[in-house]
């Protein structure tokens, strides 16, 4: 046996299998229960063995020191650069520690669909699902008085975003939409406050545009007469019922949402509408009606009179 050749041929075994540990260490391996659709904010000044110490106990890494070592050496001494960084999947030391060497933070836009006739409250929801780390219950606070004013659309979010930029950007949209109705608005010759909510009522009451007209008419019509509106729809701002499951107790309950005991508008917009609902509050029709209810297949049924409004509800809702 050639012992010189056989010792020769280990040693380089032995440094070819280190160096692939090594490599699989750095390159391949994840930690276990490494946290998924997760956004790490970096503040300006932290040191990178803090950075460490957090993404170690966070089990974003298996080790701050080869964080710290690969992180300067990547960076050039210079180290993390402040920022939030999104980890959608898993990743190895080595990419993590080159990410945040090179400031490379991986925000893509997130597509979000706000539904017409949104709340503020469903809303939060919605980006509380779809944006990681955001903070619902900061943007309820801060968009409590902006009900009726963020116009429900499809936005492009960076993941990163917070609750400010977006009531900004959703309040930007509503009024780009609603300057072209100006017009249209100053022939109506109401308050946009008094369109904003009537049209969050049509959102809740119809779906066709031509429908919302319609019932537009009847409820400006019902305004001017002195009649309570007596719409179904301000209920989910009292009890959260609507036409179908609504009692008549739930219609003595003591509520500005009420508007079976109290006459006029609720005091805030209940939705926020979409652009065919504030349409058809400044563009009501005029008709000979005066009551209206939906029928258990979706269907408007107009009436004139009180007693073919009974009349309707007996056919249509018994």
């Amino acid at each position: 046996m050639n012992f010189g050749k056989y010792f020769f041929n280990r040693h380089y075994f032995l440094a070819g299998f280190f160096i692939l540990v090594v490599f699989s260490y750095f390159f391949v391996f994840l930690p276990i229960d490494f946290p998924l659709h997760t956004l790490v904010s970096v503040e300006k000044g932290v040191t990178i063995r803090k950075t460490a110490d957090f993404l170690e106990q966070k089990n974003f890494i298996s080790s701050a020191f080869w964080f710290v070592a690969l992180s300067r050496m990547l960076s050039g001494g210079r180290g993390v650069l402040a920022g939030d960084y999104f980890f959608g999947r898993p990743q190895s030391l080595f990419t993590i520690s080159r990410r945040l060497a090179r400031g490379d933070f991986g925000l893509t836009p997130v597509v979000v669909f706000i539904p017409e006739g949104s709340s503020v409250k469903e809303i939060a929801l919605i980006l509380g699902k779809t944006l990681p780390s955001f903070d619902e219950e900061e943007f309820i606070k801060k968009a409590k008085d902006k009900e009726g004013y963020l116009f429900p659309d499809t936005y492009h979010f960076p993941q990163n975003i917070k609750p400010n930029a977006v009531i900004e950007a959703m309040e930007k949209n509503f009024n780009d939409k609603i300057s072209t109705l100006n017009d249209k608005i100053a022939v109506l010759g109401k308050p946009l406050k008094e369109v904003v909510i009537m049209a969050s009522l049509l959102e809740e009451e119809a779906r066709k545009l031509e429908t919302k007209q319609m019932i537009a008419g009847i409820l400006w019509k019902r305004l001017k007469i002195g009649m309570p509106l007596q719409v179904d729809s301000s209920f989910q701002y009292v009890n959260g019922k609507n036409t179908f499951t609504l009692t008549l107790d739930d219609l003595k309950i003591d509520s500005p949402y009420n508007t079976y005991l109290h006459k006029g508008l609720p005091p805030t917009p209940i939705t926020n509408p979409g652009l065919d609902s504030i349409l058809a509050a400044v563009t009501p029709l005029a008709s000979k009606y005066l009551y209206f209810l939906t029928d258990k297949n979706g269907n408007m049924r107009y009436a004139v009179t009180h007693d073919e409004h009974v009349a309707n509800k007996e056919k249509y809702l018994r």
